[in-house]
């Protein structure tokens, strides 16, 4: 390329308005051209020291004894991608002038000055230096091999976005099974038969839930891992998985009602399962439940970000026999209540009870939105931000469950 020719195409350059694309442009010709484009060949092509321009900007590689001060990271861009800086030239006073140095590719905006050239290229191989630290340093807080990553996945993000009973069986899923399969292993090296391995056991266990909890949790843990650059791909993305039906809560009968009582009667089961049954509570806020007035107050579990938030749940027709003469309310270990429920329904699970409540009261004619904010559910939409139900509607639709 002939000195003519690159003065044109550099005027040409100039005529850019996109700064990014332009520099582009720049990258490319300069690539293209046979022969190195030295800072000194671009002083004689563009007049660069001449006084008469107040503002002139130029680009050069750098030599061979500039690159070897440079970062290792940079020192291998520049030289085999052939990048270059812009070089400004500002006139600073009558006399003086002013040269900026500035890199703008790959995510790094680099930026040196100084009234003398040397100074300014010594000041912009030391800011690389500076880039090159800070880069190294984010990519060592990100942890690399999978057990380490899924801990700082789980503190970090998935902690934070859901409710403390979901991150308690996540934790126990984690703990159980995965991490006793993957161990620490370099996230570069788990592939998609290591993935199918571990559900592929589960489900010859028949642990179906636990194998459908495994596979949402592995996905969302290297799809975090792909958007944190330490993952390439997401290996769940081959596997092989059938999404199974989960089944749900059965309610019931008004003869099994009666029975889960009266085998109960007499005993501190009865008012628990009296509590479970006409509340709609799940069975782990349950001990969190306390009498307000004519209302059953308890901790709403499913609030995501640690909010905490209560909901209040009307003495109705069916619970008041039940609490007379109670004030305070006490449960004894879910899994001795559990336990209890089992040998008196065998072919119930104590979910169920929430069930039955939420069926009740759609069978007795309480409002939907009422129902929802008993058993603690979302309204949906716009309804969570300007609806707020007073209690005096809440207790007069509660009064409906008489049956």
């Amino acid at each position: 390329m002939t000195d003519n020719e690159l003065k044109n195409l550099l005027e040409a350059l100039k005529y850019i308005p996109d700064e990014d694309k332009r520099d582009e442009a720049t990258q490319l010709m300069l690539k293209s051209a046979s022969e190195s484009i030295t800072l000194e060949r671009l002083k004689k092509i563009t007049g660069f020291d001449s006084r008469g321009q107040d503002n002139e900007e130029v680009f050069w590689r750098f030599s061979a004894k500039e690159l070897s001060l440079m970062p290792k990271t940079f020192r291998k861009e520049f030289r085999t991608q052939g990048c270059t800086a812009h070089v400004r030239k500002r006139r600073s006073g009558k006399n003086s002038w002013n040269y900026e140095i500035r890199y703008r590719r790959n995510g790094y905006n680099i930026t040196a000055s100084a009234n003398n050239l040397d100074q300014a290229k010594h000041k912009f191989i030391e800011m690389l230096g500076s880039a090159e630290k800070c880069v190294k340093n984010k990519e060592r807080t990100i942890p690399s091999t999978f057990d380490k990553f899924a801990n700082y996945f789980f503190e970090k993000f998935y902690k934070r976005k859901v409710g403390q009973s979901t991150f308690r069986v996540a934790m126990s899923n984690y703990k159980n099974h995965v991490a006793p399969h993957f161990g620490d292993m370099p996230l570069k090296q788990i592939t998609a038969d290591k993935c199918q391995e571990l559900l592929d056991r589960l489900i010859d266990e028949d642990k179906v839930r636990t194998e459908e909890n495994v596979f949402t949790m592995l996905n969302m843990i290297f799809k975090a891992a792909v958007k944190h650059g330490v993952m390439a791909h997401n290996p769940i993305d081959m596997v092989f998985h059938t999404k199974h039906e989960r089944e749900h809560g059965k309610a019931l009968t008004k003869d099994e009602e009666r029975k889960l009582l009266e085998q109960t009667a007499g005993t501190p089961y009865q008012l628990m399962f009296a509590i479970a049954l006409y509340t709609g509570l799940r069975p782990n806020e349950y001990k969190t439940a306390v009498i307000d007035g004519d209302f059953v107050v308890a901790n709403n579990s499913k609030r995501k970000n640690g909010k905490v938030e209560s909901k209040k749940i009307p003495i109705t027709p069916m619970l008041a026999p039940y609490l007379e003469g109670v004030n305070e309310l006490h449960f004894t270990r879910l899994e001795q209540i559990r336990h209890k429920f089992n040998g008196i329904l065998p072919d119930h699970k104590l979910y169920d009870l929430r069930t039955t409540f939420y069926t009740r009261c759609m069978e007795c004619g309480v409002a939907e939105v009422a129902t929802k904010t008993f058993v603690g559910h979302a309204l949906g939409g716009m309804a969570d931000t300007y609806t707020d139900l007073s209690d005096e509607f809440l207790y007069t639709e509660g009064q409906k469950l008489k049956y």
